[in-house]
């Protein structure tokens, strides 16, 4: 058994989910491997299930300075993502739990269950300077534990009894459930969400982002928010060369159809070790594409897998990344969705009185 098949796990094992492998994240010390015991014996082993745990934190606002963010803070109710997106920028953060960015990624979970409670502290604190905060920039605020958990509920609604401008992510269907809420954010000009769109393709989306909900279910929360008053931006993100290019305009036709005001797009990152789990994944679910698709994408990075380069990191360099650039702003100018958006409210933002508070004379 050579190393890749030590780590592999059983198809039946991971079923519905995104990753292959588990490996040990980068920041342990010793790996776990499996090794047989020399005992020929059947052992059947257990399915992957999820895992939640709870963490109390101290804060919840994270300030972020890179130049390519339009914000300059996020927020996150969850470590990890059930949606299990082969993809995903942010598997990495979960080395600094200790935990794999392979499949415990996405099935050991963290709840911050006192999120609410915190933000409100800090929203509160003498000097705070209120700016947008964006939410699922990391991981989904609407992955399936957000029906049990209801956290991102309750940070909305501080957000809104602060007044306090929030911008959010998301490929969940269960954002329909906080319309009542996003609609008095929209009326007063604190909201924008984006809707994240791979591929029309029911095969792919299933391949890429097992647990997410289909593209034609996303077009309908495009329509029910849309038609809500909430704006919604159309995120055709990643574009994956080889693989998904071919439906840029198509994905855009469809989110227009759909009810959004503008549309963004990114190109496939794969930062340290997304890029292994990438490349396991290409090479079961499409070998055949699997070179031309990495080959590209090297083409974009100087000859690696990835740069972090600020200002290409996104988009990557190159005739390739050029090319894309172009067809995405031709169909996005016919559409109408190059339109810029308005900016949040600042004005608005005021903390709520709590029970003792002296009442303002005027």
């Amino acid at each position: 058994m050579n190393r890749d098949e030590i780590h592999l796990i059983e198809t039946d094992r991971r079923r519905g989910r995104g990753a292959l492998t588990n490996r040990t994240g980068r920041f342990e010390r010793t790996e776990t491997v499996r090794v047989h015991d020399g005992w020929d014996l059947p052992e059947e082993m257990p399915p992957v299930r999820t895992e939640v745990r709870e963490e109390r934190p101290r804060s919840v606002i994270n300030y972020v300075r890179s130049p390519d963010l339009p914000f300059d803070r996020s927020l996150n109710p969850y470590r990890g993502c059930e949606h299990g997106c082969i993809y995903c920028f942010a598997r990495p953060t979960h080395a600094w739990l200790g935990l794999s960015p392979g499949l415990d990624f996405e099935t050991r979970l963290v709840a911050r269950p006192d999120a609410p409670v915190v933000l409100a502290t800090e929203l509160r604190r003498r000097g705070y300077a209120v700016a947008p905060v964006a939410i699922g920039t990391n991981t989904d605020p609407y992955q399936p534990l957000e029906k049990e958990r209801r956290i991102m509920r309750a940070c909305l609604q501080v957000l809104l009894d602060f007044r306090h401008p929030v911008a959010i992510v998301t490929k969940g269907t269960l954002i329909e459930r906080d319309v009542d809420i996003l609609t008095q954010l929209a009326a007063l000009g604190l909201v924008r969400v984006g809707i994240s769109l791979t591929t029309l393709d029911q095969g792919l989306s299933r391949a890429m982002e097992p647990r997410v909900p289909l593209p034609a279910r996303r077009l309908k929360v495009i329509d029910r928010l849309s038609k809500a008053g909430i704006p919604v931006r159309l995120m055709t993100s990643p574009i994956v060369p080889g693989l998904n290019d071919q439906e840029i305009e198509a994905l855009l036709v469809a989110g227009k159809a759909a009810g959004a005001q503008a549309a963004s797009w990114i190109m496939l990152r794969l930062p340290l070790e997304v890029s292994p789990l990438f490349r396991e994944w290409l090479e079961v679910q499409y070998p055949m594409r699997a070179k031309r698709i990495m080959a590209r994408l090297r083409e974009m990075h100087g000859g690696r897998d990835y740069s972090a380069q600020w200002g290409r990191r996104m988009r990557g360099d190159g005739e390739y990344a050029a090319m894309i650039a172009r067809r995405f702003k031709a169909a996005t100018r016919r559409l109408g969705l190059d339109a810029k958006q308005p900016d949040l409210r600042c004005d608005l933002f005021r903390p709520p009185p709590r029970a003792g508070d002296q009442l303002p004379l005027f």
